[in-house]
């Protein structure tokens, strides 16, 4: 059984908008994938007490002519009874701070440039034998595409900075986990830097 609320406003003004959310919920019972004392076999059982998330995620546009700039920012506190005593943890792989910045300039006919950078804060990790919470970490990129008659060429660079979770800790396992997995939980970017581009061709119309 679960109970969720939300609320939603908006403001906008001129070329400025600005929306805000607040939103919770708790959900009773929640199942958890539990090792059994062997050590070698998992069973799925329900969690004794509530799960309960609680968070803010704010929304900021500002335009100026062609170029407009983006920024958001979420905050999320969720919880969940730990699996010994009446102490309560947080529910691994959920960062409390997230945001990101992305900045467009767009112009019809001719082209668009932008650019993008995204914040994830810390996370409490479970089943990870080389770290307890995952380090924060910075995701930059940018677009181009440029309009030539019916050709638009684009490209696409992602992870500017090329962080991966590879270069702080091994994806494998030093032992096969109970539930037969071989690697730990993804907390952060796999694939790294990466670039993609290609061309876009209209037919027909004016």
């Amino acid at each position: 059984m679960a109970d969720t609320a939300s609320l939603d406003v908006g403001y906008k003004i001129g070329r400025t908008e600005l929306n805000a959310s607040l939103f919770g919920s708790t959900a009773a019972n929640a199942l958890r994938l539990e090792t059994l004392p062997s050590g070698d076999r998992v069973r799925l059982v329900n969690v004794s007490g509530a799960t309960r998330t609680y968070g803010v995620e704010l929304l900021l546009r500002q335009r100026w002519g062609n170029f407009s700039i983006t920024g958001s920012y979420v905050y999320v506190d969720a919880t969940e009874p730990a699996e010994t005593g009446a102490e309560r943890q947080t529910v691994a792989r959920t960062p409390r701070h997230t945001g990101g910045v992305v900045a467009m300039w767009e112009q019809e006919g001719k082209g668009r440039l932008g650019f993008e950078a995204y914040y994830t804060g810390g996370q409490r990790l479970d089943d990870n034998p080389f770290r307890t919470r995952s380090r924060p970490y910075v995701e930059l990129g940018v677009l181009g595409e440029i309009v030539v008659g019916k050709v638009r060429l684009f490209v696409n660079a992602e992870n500017l900075l090329d962080i991966r979770q590879t270069k702080y800790d091994r994806l494998l396992l030093p032992v096969r986990a109970s539930d037969g997995r071989w690697t730990v939980d993804a907390w952060g970017p796999i694939d790294g830097f990466t670039v993609n581009g290609g061309i876009r061709i209209s037919f027909g119309g004016s």
